[in-house]
């Protein structure tokens, strides 16, 4: 009995240690396989993230590109819109310009025909004075012996005869003109009277032709007893 109790004893350390032989090759192999695995499985995750790390690095470098796009185009368009405003305030710079020009012109336009029509009246105004002398001309030449005569520049030259009772034909000459305020003015006295200012005033003031042509032949008269 006790021979077989102890090969039993025996037999079952044996298979005990064949068990543990068996099992902790299984053990190993399975531990193995599992590291294997792990092995595998962590190449692919981080091959995968690694992928995804440079994917994410791609995104932001193109990020930043379209940052920087962005940022060039913005300072493009602050720029445009700077020499826009410059456009802008250059033209209406020259609307204005424009505009005092065209007034300027129209002043000028304004001021030039209000001197036309001062000028158109003055001239008409001569032509009325002269047209006025013209029609006592007959009269003087017959009754005082007076020749009149036009001359350059629109001058009346008056020629006066039968003064000097030793010589009736000489000439005693008054020249008169209309000047450009619309005013008579003796432009030539022959031979000259001290009183010829004083005759073209009174003439002025009282635009009495006829009596400044006879106020000058009483003088001339006058003057030809001395």
């Amino acid at each position: 009995a006790e021979d077989e109790v102890t090969l039993f004893e025996r037999d079952m350390k044996e298979f005990w240690i064949q068990f543990k032989i068996s099992y902790g090759t299984e053990q190993n192999n399975q531990t193995s396989a599992l590291r294997d695995l792990c092995k595998e499985t962590l190449e692919a995750l981080s091959e995968k993230w690694s992928r995804k790390l440079k994917e994410e690095d791609l995104m932001i470098d193109k990020i930043h590109e379209y940052n920087n796009e962005i940022l060039q185009q913005s300072k493009y368009v602050a720029e445009k819109e700077e020499q826009l405003t410059e456009i802008k305030s250059k033209l209406n710079q020259e609307e204005e310009q424009q505009k005092n020009l065209t007034d300027s012109i129209q002043e000028l336009e304004e001021e030039l025909m209000k001197k036309m029509e001062i000028k158109s009246s003055k001239n008409k105004a001569a032509k009325e004075k002269v047209e006025q002398v013209s029609k006592i001309t007959t009269l003087f030449k017959e009754n005082l012996g007076l020749e009149m005569r036009r001359i350059h520049d629109e001058q009346l030259q008056f020629i006066f005869r039968h003064i000097d009772h030793k010589d009736p034909d000489k000439p005693y000459i008054c020249t008169l003109s209309i000047n450009e305020q619309g005013d008579y003015e003796v432009t030539s006295c022959t031979p000259p009277l001290d009183c010829i200012a004083e005759l073209q005033l009174k003439l002025r003031e009282t635009n009495n032709f006829s009596a400044f042509v006879a106020n000058i032949r009483k003088a001339f008269t006058a003057l030809s007893y001395k």
